[in-house]
């Protein structure tokens, strides 16, 4: 018991499993528009992390030093965009960053999160821009859709799990646990059909694969599970393409 609490402290409240988790989400499709870079793979950690960092501790005593951290990272990640790629790239960059201060910043009046059910899909938007946007030469917007569609469905069994703590009117909330669920098992089939037509057969057959736990998670998600079955459970789904992709290709 001890030692999983201190891996949920060291890996999964500390930001760097999700951070992880939505960079082999990226990764997959790198690998599957042949782009993949390990550069990129560090840019794009270091801007999940950095960003979940700000969100979760800028109301704490830490604050000044997760801005001292992302200033850091901002330089890096900088560096890492101008040493090798180019300007565009820095700007794509900068936008999604953009965005995501905008879902929740202190200094903001009104921002993102504070507007009823807009959450869910402002995380698949900013996440999908990473995917089809940040590390292409061009918009892609079947990865965009695929992407958007799959993620916003992930970010909804998060609301169900927060229902009763929630300020803001979610889904959950309005229209109960078992229509939302609905909702996602709508977008992920969304997402899964996109992906068997767009990506290439190994690709498709591995997103196929995630997307059935994916069903089975949200189906069991219920606000009565313990913190661990979402922070763990279902975050894990966004790896999940990859993970069964490296299972087909090394096993």
């Amino acid at each position: 018991m001890n030692i999983l609490k201190i891996l949920k402290k060291t890996v999964i409240d500390s930001q760097l499993y999700v951070s992880l988790m939505g960079t082999l989400f990226a990764v997959f499709f790198m690998k599957e528009q042949n782009t993949f870079r390990f550069p990129t793979f560090a840019l794009i950690f270091i801007t999940y992390f950095s960003g979940y960092l700000y969100t979760k501790y800028q109301y704490t005593k830490h604050f000044f030093k997760i801005v001292i951290m992302n200033a850091i990272a901002g330089i890096v990640c900088a560096f890492l965009i101008i040493h090798n790629h180019n300007e565009i790239r820095l700007l794509k960059w900068f936008i999604i960053v953009v965005l995501g201060l905008l879902y929740n910043s202190f200094f903001l009046d009104v921002y993102i999160r504070k507007i009823p059910l807009l959450k869910v899909f402002y995380v698949g938007l900013v996440w999908a821009l990473v995917n089809c946007w940040l590390t292409l030469p061009e918009f892609s917007i079947p990865i965009f859709l695929i992407s958007f569609f799959f993620i916003t469905a992930l970010v909804l069994p998060f609301d169900i799990r927060d229902m009763n703590s929630d300020t803001v009117k979610t889904f959950p909330m309005l229209i109960g646990i078992d229509n939302t669920k609905y909702i996602a098992y709508t977008l992920v089939f969304i997402s899964t059909i996109i992906g068997i037509f767009y990506l290439e057969f190994q690709y498709a057959f591995a997103f196929f694969m995630a997307s059935i736990i994916t069903y089975i998670l949200i189906y069991f998600s219920d606000n009565k599970r313990d913190d661990a079955y979402f922070s763990f459970g279902v975050e894990t789904c966004s790896a999940l393409p990859f993970l069964f992709l490296v299972i087909m290709e090394y096993f």
